[in-house]
């Protein structure tokens, strides 16, 4: 007797169903472990790079501190993740035909013009023989240290390095037009118009956002001037020569500081003191920075009459005296340039009391480089500022005004606020338009 077919076809039926079955579980528990081992691996390379971040800025400030024993070979080992390359000095030699090509001098070395093998222009900065091999050091590991582990279009970037006996340089990113304080004493800044100055000025500020408030660890530059600010082709600016940086703790809210750092002129009050100093002090210096911007000059000038050769107490005088535009060397054939007149004199009035904010001489002042940044940008209504010179005439009036306006609420509305700024006003500050 026959079997019958139906059966057949379902035993058949089944038997498949079971194959498949089995091939599905089969690979699902090979996804599962390729998943885990991917995720764990991941992992694992996560916690070493933050591992060697925290190495780095640990052998940095040990070294600078004398809390350790931190050479400058051990520093670089620690850093070793962070990507930066390191030359020989015979490559050096080879990138810069020999050191041929001057782009310019500072205090702690020289700065030569290189192409690397793949075309790449390069501007290799070579340290003084001259400076003390300690001195020598902590500028080579504050510099590797901080700019070497950040990477964002307003700073200049750290190519590599060379750590040699003979030899101590640095390889940064080439800048075709060089330092700011150059570009606006020269034809190319006298041409610019009022809204390339501004976008400069954001340029700068948001570099220094992101160095005081969204890196991993703070770092506080301490030398904010238009000679430390480069400019790319198209007029990028880039924040440079790290070498007084030191990287902060967030937890930390001041900081000692060993010797005198900044250059006169830029540098907070607050520098000459022996007294703990915060991140404000860079907020300060991006004001007289600032300035400089403005008037497309240097903040003193002894060649002019001697009401005018310190220009931010020149332009604080014009601008209180509604004559802000006189501060604004505009060539005049750029007049027709901006388009708009109520433009540029709303872009010039915002840059004056952003600077003027920046520099007061209370730190607590002074507000913070993000709240710059949107105030700059238009975000943000500036209020009218206090006069950042009061304390020549009197006696300054202590006050953590940025922290007390961004912290409380709108109560307390008869509170005052140094030289009439009222609660009200003060919140105007930073409120968004």
């Amino acid at each position: 007797m026959s079997s019958c077919p139906s059966v057949s076809v379902y035993l058949a039926l089944a038997g498949s169903c079971s194959l498949i079955a089995l091939w599905f579980v089969s690979h699902a528990v090979t996804i599962i472990i390729v998943v885990f081992v991917n995720v764990l691996a991941c992992a694992c390379v996560a916690r070493a790079c933050a591992k060697a971040k925290r190495n780095a800025a640990t052998a940095a400030e040990h070294y600078r501190t004398g809390t350790g024993h931190a050479t400058v070979e051990k520093f670089l080992w620690d850093i070793r993740q962070e990507k930066p390359l390191r030359f020989t000095p015979a490559q050096l030699a080879g990138f810069t035909r020999d050191y041929s090509t001057q782009l310019g001098a500072g205090g702690f070395g020289t700065v030569y013009k290189g192409v690397l093998p793949n075309g790449l222009a390069v501007a290799v900065k070579v340290f003084h023989g001259s400076l003390s091999a300690r001195s020598e050091q902590e500028q080579f590991m504050a510099e590797v240290g901080t700019i070497g582990r950040t990477h964002h279009i307003n700073l200049v970037r750290l190519y590599g390095f060379c750590f040699d006996d003979a030899v101590r340089a640095l390889v940064y990113e080439y800048m075709d037009h060089g330092a700011l304080d150059a570009f606006l004493l020269g034809p190319a800044g006298r041409g610019a118009s009022v809204q390339t100055l501004r976008d400069i000025a954001v340029g700068v500020a948001r570099g220094l956002r992101y160095l005081h408030e969204e890196c991993q660890q703070k770092i506080v530059h301490y030398d904010i001037k238009p000679g430390n600010v480069l400019l790319d082709a198209a007029l990028t600016p880039k924040v440079a020569d790290f070498g007084l940086a030191r990287l902060v703790s967030r937890a930390d809210t001041h900081v000692s500081v060993s010797g005198v750092r900044g250059t006169p002129g830029y540098a907070a009050p607050e520098m000459w003191m022996q007294s703990g100093v915060t991140e404000k002090c860079d907020v300060y210096s991006f004001g007289m920075l600032l300035l400089e911007i403005i008037g497309r000059r240097r903040n003193f000038d002894g060649a002019v009459p001697q009401s005018q050769q310190w220009f931010p107490k020149l332009a604080w005088t014009k601008y209180e005296a509604g004559k802000f535009m006189d501060l604004a060397a505009v060539a005049p054939s750029l007049h027709g340039a901006d388009n708009d007149e109520r433009e540029r004199k709303e872009i010039v009035e915002r840059m004056c009391k952003v600077a003027f904010w920046c520099v007061q001489q209370q730190p607590g002042a002074r507000p913070p480089m993000g709240v710059v940044v949107k105030m700059l940008e238009g975000e943000m209504h500036v209020a009218p500022p206090v006069n950042p010179f009061r304390h020549l005439m009197a006696e300054p009036v202590v006050i953590d005004l940025w922290t007390t306006i961004t912290s409380s609420s709108s109560a307390n509305t008869n509170t005052t606020w140094a030289n009439g700024i009222s609660n009200k006003d003060s919140n105007e500050i930073v409120s968004t338009i």
